[in-house]
Formats: C-alpha cells, sequence, structure tokens
C-alpha cells in the first residue's frame, strides 16, 4: 500500500514539473522571413588614415589620387607626384541595411583593403558614403577600425601574423542617411518563405 501512494506522489510530482516547464519551440523568425522583406547591400570607397607606415606604396596610384583629391576639397592643391605617403590605404566598405531601418539608425561596417598595405590595425576611417545598387546614398561611414589579427616581424618573431591585418570592422560605424520604404499597409497577405524548406515545417508553422 505504501509503495502504491508512493508511486502515485512522484508521477503527480512529474506532471507538476511537465505542467510549469516552459514549451520548447523555434520563433517562425528563426524558420522564415517574410518575402521582400530584407536586408540591402552596401558598398563605398574610402581612406584609411593614421597607420604606422604599414599603409599603400607609393605607386599605388589611385591611392595617391584619392588622398589628393580629397585634399584638394578641403581647398589644399598638391602635386601628386610629390605625394610620399605610408600611413594611409585605400579600401573597400560593406555594410548591410537591415529592413525597417530608420534615418539616425547606426549599422555595422567591414573595411578591406584594396590596395598594397600590409595592416590596417590603429587606422581611422574617413567619411565614406556607402551607396546601393541603385546608385543612392543610404548611410554614411566614419570612425576607428578594429582589426581582429596580430602581427609581429623582425629577427624576433620574424613574420608572425595570427588571423588578417587587412579587413577590419567598425561596430555601429555607420549612419543611416536613407530609408527603404516598406509599406504594410494595402498588403491582404503576406507570404512567409522558409530558410530550410519543408513540408512538415511548413504544416507546423500554419
Amino acid at each position: 500500500m505504501k509503495s502504491k501512494t508512493l508511486t502515485v506522489i512522484c508521477l503527480m510530482s512529474l506532471l507538476a514539473v511537465w505542467a510549469i516547464s516552459p514549451a520548447q519551440g523555434a520563433r517562425i523568425k528563426e524558420l522564415a522571413a517574410i518575402k521582400g522583406i530584407r536586408g540591402n547591400q552596401l558598398t563605398g570607397y574610402g581612406l584609411v588614415v593614421g597607420l604606422d607606415g604599414t599603409g599603400d606604396k607609393s605607386g599605388t596610384r589611385f591611392t595617391v589620387q584619392s588622398l589628393v583629391n580629397m585634399l584638394e576639397r578641403m581647398g589644399i592643391n598638391v602635386d601628386k607626384s610629390l605625394v610620399r605617403v605610408k600611413n594611409v590605404a585605400a579600401v573597400m566598405v560593406t555594410a548591410t541595411l537591415p529592413p525597417f531601418a530608420r534615418i539616425g539608425s547606426r549599422i555595422d561596417v567591414v573595411v578591406s583593403s584594396i590596395g598594397d598595405a600590409q595592416s590596417l590595425v590603429g587606422g581611422t576611417l574617413l567619411l565614406t558614403p556607402l551607396r546601393g545598387p541603385d546608385g543612392k546614398i543610404y548611410a554614411i561611414a566614419q570612425g576607428p577600425v578594429s582589426v581582429g589579427g596580430v602581427g609581429a616581424s623582425g629577427a624576433s618573431g620574424s613574420s608572425v601574423t595570427k588571423n588578417h591585418l587587412l579587413a577590419a570592422r567598425i561596430a555601429g560605424g555607420a549612419t543611416v542617411e536613407r530609408e527603404v520604404s516598406v509599406n504594410l499597409l494595402n498588403k491582404k497577405m503576406l507570404t512567409l518563405t522558409l530558410f530550410n524548406p519543408d513540408f512538415t515545417t511548413a504544416l507546423r508553422v500554419s
């Protein structure tokens, strides 16, 4: 009799624990996306300055030309044949404009060298417009770059390199200047696109 009572108590305890435990399941946004609402790719060309002699060499003409053009826009006229700098690197800047991004919000950017620079460590990206495929400016990027690699050279640690020194990130380094309008008011139906199409998953989502 005591064993039966003990068994019943154990079963009731298990049922109580199961009843109060949270249900385990995936959210729909982890399985699917709304058709037509997605991020947009942005790209731009800019200059990273403040490098410790690890920038593009003087033979990289587009870097010198870009630097001269920037100085001329600031009212400083220089002869590009006389420019000899090693602390500047030409870079491509890429970012993803998320859906529903609003003017003034911040997004991350990736900065990648396109010249013959040795490292972007310690550099600062100058004001760089980021354009979409339509050629319009959607964001403006600027700020100190963060490189995840570590490099060493010389007699004691000859050419020791960890990770990649020519690609960097700027967290929140771009400000959104133009919005991509998304109008959901007049839509009578939304289509969900599964990341991994499957009949069973589609049935469960519905």
